[in-house]
């Protein structure tokens, strides 16, 4: 039972910290962006039972979206639960694997985008949108997870303790 109650705690405060970075850093729901708490997706890798504090953390930072909150919230959210998915099953032992997922996944965010910029203006300006916008976002996430996280998390997972510490929740 205390662990269940250790692992709440942990999960509410990854969304908090998550969320807290997303809505505090500036850009972090622009068009264009790095969103620098998307680093956090590589705990996962370490502890697939951090990813619902992740997704809770995606979601409540996406309702302060300054386009649109639900929409963000919707396909943002949709889009940390399926590269989540993707890190917990398919990286095995290889963390670079593991950072690559947010970014392949990105036309989730790319759909998004172009459905608010693009609604009502034609399939061919939509499609050009969707893949501009899909770009875009992919190079952001590739900075936030795989240039910035993976080194992190490489350099963190040196640390025996830091590792355990991460790894005990079961």
């Amino acid at each position: 039972m205390k662990n269940k109650i250790n692992l709440i705690a942990a999960n509410g405060m990854i969304a908090a910290v998550y969320a807290a970075l997303t809505i505090l850093l500036p850009f972090q729901h622009e068009q264009i962006q790095v969103r620098v708490a998307e680093a956090l997706t590589l705990l996962a890798f370490f502890n697939p039972l951090l990813a619902p504090g992740i997704v809770a953390g995606c979601f409540i930072a996406n309702l302060f979206s300054s386009v649109n909150p639900l929409l963000d919230a919707v396909f943002g959210t949709l889009h940390s639960a399926v590269a989540l998915l993707f890190i917990v099953k398919f990286s095995k032992k290889n963390l670079f694997l593991a950072s690559l997922w947010p970014t392949v996944f990105s036309f989730f965010i790319g759909f998004m985008i172009a459905l608010e910029v693009s609604f009502g203006a034609g399939a061919a300006i939509f499609m050009r949108d969707f893949a501009f916008f899909t770009l875009t976002v992919m190079a952001g996430q590739f900075v936030a997870v795989s240039v910035i996280g993976f080194p992190l998390f490489t350099l963190l997972s040196k640390n025996e303790k830091l590792i355990e510490l991460i790894r005990r929740f079961k």
